[in-house]
C-alpha cells in the first residue's frame, strides 16, 4: 500500500496536555511520508500549558520528527494557527525555510483550490452557540479524564477503544446541532473565496463530505480519533486512521474522492 502521499493534514494534536496523543503522531509521520505537511491549528495548547499543562520530552519529540522531515525529505510544513495555539498571532506569516506559519490559506491541486483554515471562526460568528467553545476548553477536559478511566478498564478486559465524548456528540441535540451548522457555515465560507472545498479541523469530528456543492474535509484530532487526511499524487483524497492501521503490513482503509491531476500551489489569505 502507498506509503507516500502528496500533502498530509493533521490538526488538534493539544501537545501540552495529558490527553495528547503524541508518542502516536511521530509513529504515524514516521509510517507516512509526504511533500506537503499541513498542520492546521491547536497542534500546542498554549490554553492548557498557561493553566494545568505540561509540557514533556514526548511533545518535543513531535516537533524533532517534523525537523527530521524538513531536513532528510524536503517535506515542506505549513502551520495554520488555532485557538489553542492563538500565540502564534504574535509572530505570523513567518517562513524560514520549508516552514511557513500562517492564520490561514489556499491550497490549489489538481484543477481544484480548497481553503484551509483551523475553523474556530466560526465561534466567533455564531453567538448563539458560543458556549460550546467554553464546553470544549472545560468540560471536554473532563470528559476526556473519564473516557481515559473507561477505557483504562476496557483494556483490562480486552475490549477495544471506546471513545465517550464521540458517543455524546452524536446524541446530544445541541452538540449535532452546532457540528451540523458548524460544517455549513464553513463550506459558505469556502464558497464566498471562490473555492471548491474546505479544509478544517477544531470540532474534533474527521469527515469527508459534500455540501451545496462544496467538498468539505475534516482531518479530526490525535486526543480521540487519532486521524488524517491524505492526498496521494493522483488527486485522491482519503481520511486515515491510526487505531486501524497495520504497522506490520503498512496497510489503512480509504475513503478516496477523486479529482484531475495538477500541481499544487499555495498561498494565504
Amino acid at each position: 500500500m502507498e506509503t507516500h502521499f502528496k500533502t498530509i493534514v493533521i490538526s488538534d494534536v493539544h501537545l501540552g496536555t495529558k490527553g495528547s496523543k503524541s508518542k502516536e503522531v511521530v509513529r504515524f509521520l514516521k509510517q507516512y511520508s509526504c511533500d506537503n505537511l499541513i498542520l492546521n491549528g491547536d497542534i500546542i495548547d498554549g490554553w492548557q500549558l498557561k493553566k494545568s499543562g505540561s509540557w514533556k520530552r514526548r511533545h518535543t519529540r513531535v516537533f524533532n520528527r517534523m525537523l527530521k522531515m524538513m531536513d532528510c525529505d524536503k517535506t515542506k510544513i505549513f502551520y495554520l494557527r488555532g485557538n489553542h495555539d492563538d500565540f502564534l498571532d504574535q509572530i505570523l506569516p513567518l517562513e524560514i525555510g520549508n516552514l511557513s506559519i500562517l492564520k490561514d490559506m489556499v491550497y490549489e491541486s489538481n484543477g481544484k483550490k480548497f481553503f484551509i483554515a483551523h475553523g474556530d471562526v466560526f465561534d466567533s460568528i455564531t453567538t448563539n452557540l458560543r458556549w460550546i467553545a467554553y464546553l470544549g476548553d472545560m468540560g471536554y477536559t473532563f470528559l476526556l479524564w473519564l473516557n481515559s478511566r473507561v477505557n483504562y478498564y476496557r483494556r483490562k478486559k480486552g475490549l477495544p477503544y471506546y471513545s465517550l465524548s464521540q458517543f455524546l456528540k452524536s446524541k446530544v441535540k445541541s452538540a449535532v446541532s452546532y457540528i451540523d451548522e458548524y460544517e455549513v457555515e464553513l463550506s459558505k465560507i469556502a464558497k464566498a473565496k471562490g473555492c471548491d472545498g474546505i479544509i478544517c479541523g477544531h470540532i474534533h469530528k474527521a469527515e469527508i463530505k459534500t455540501i451545496d456543492g462544496i467538498t468539505y474535509y475534516n482531518s479530526g484530532d490525535w486526543v480521540e480519533t487519532l486521524s488524517a487526511l491524505a492526498e496521494d499524487h493522483d488527486g485522491n483524497w482519503q481520511l486515515i486512521y491510526y487505531n486501524e492501521m497495520n504497522f506490520a503490513k503498512r496497510d489503512f482503509s480509504l475513503v478516496p474522492l477523486s479529482v484531475p491531476n495538477q500541481e499544487p500551489r499555495f498561498k494565504s489569505f
